[in-house]
């Protein structure tokens, strides 16, 4: 199998295998990320791309679901994605399933027509790195795209019938802007209809703008309690019928597959966090963790 670089999966995904249609991240300029700074993106050539099928299918030839890499492969046009997913069936012909992780601007280009030809090869859900909702953020962050970008893209996933995750970085903006942050991603947030909402916390990995302004006194980080009343303000203010998950460090399940009917609990659980947690140990996790 051809696999440039770090491998990232989604990990809560069911198993399924991985094939890498492009290598690293179209944009890559996110100030808080740092897992594709040295892998250049390109497409993957189309030779390595059937190499791997073929190894697939002589593996797995019954497989149903693939998982497609890297960063944001759905960034490549309808026609290139057209072509790979006839190629899959080809190698594959019992697949159902593929999925990837998107950046929103990725959806853009391709008209609702084109979405729902994708949706029908298989192309069935989308992993969105939305990460705020908050144009201030999104800017500071340099994302490449503003809050209505997130609800204009989504209502066409919605058209074409693709579901899709979005995810909140909790703490990206920093103590200045943090209410803002998780107010306006909430809104943002349940102006669409995600499948799963996600969330993790900030950490500042080397090789990052964050942690570069950070050293130079012009980013001020929240401590754990910050991340949980941020992220307790976030819930509050989130209404969506759908699953949550979070990865973050503090030792909190709120994982769900009914957010509504468990937002009440989770709040209660958040606020039995800020009240009681160990912060200090909860930060030495946090600040030992070296990659997402």
């Amino acid at each position: 199998m051809h696999y440039t670089g770090t491998v990232y999966r989604n990990p809560y995904e069911p198993p399924s295998s991985l094939l890498e249609i492009t290598q690293g991240c179209s944009h890559n300029r996110c100030k808080f990320c740092n897992m594709y700074s040295a892998v250049r993106f390109q497409p993957s050539p189309i030779e390595w791309i059937r190499e791997d099928l073929a190894e697939i299918a002589s593996i797995y030839p019954d497989t149903q679901r693939l998982q497609l890499l890297s960063a944001d492969p759905f960034v490549l046009s309808f026609e290139k994605l057209d072509e790979i997913c006839d190629l899959i069936h080809e190698y594959l012909p019992k697949i159902k399933i593929m999925t990837m992780a998107a950046r929103v601007d990725n959806i853009a280009d391709k008209s609702v027509e084109e979405l729902k030809i994708l949706k029908n090869k298989g192309i069935v859900e989308l992993n969105l790195g939305a990460e705020s909702g908050d144009d201030w953020t999104l800017n500071r962050v340099n994302k490449g795209y503003f809050g209505n970008d997130i609800v204009e893209q989504c209502q066409k996933l919605d058209e074409a019938g693709i579901e899709y995750w979005l995810t909140f970085l909790n703490g990206v903006a920093g103590k200045s802007h943090t209410r803002e942050h998780a107010i306006n991603s909430a809104k943002i947030f349940s102006q669409c209809n995600p499948a799963v909402v996600g969330t993790g916390g900030l950490v500042l990995f080397e090789g990052t703008g964050l942690l570069a302004q950070y050293r130079k006194g012009k980013f001020e980080p929240l401590d754990e309690k910050g991340l949980m009343e941020e992220l307790k303000l976030f819930i509050e203010n989130l209404d969506f019928d759908g699953r949550f998950i979070t990865h973050h460090t503090f030792a909190m399940d709120l994982n769900n597959s009914d957010f509504k009917s468990n937002k009440q609990q989770m709040l209660e659980a958040l606020q039995y966090g800020i009240d009681n947690l160990d912060m200090a140990k909860l930060s030495q996790i946090r600040n030992n963790k070296r990659h997402l």
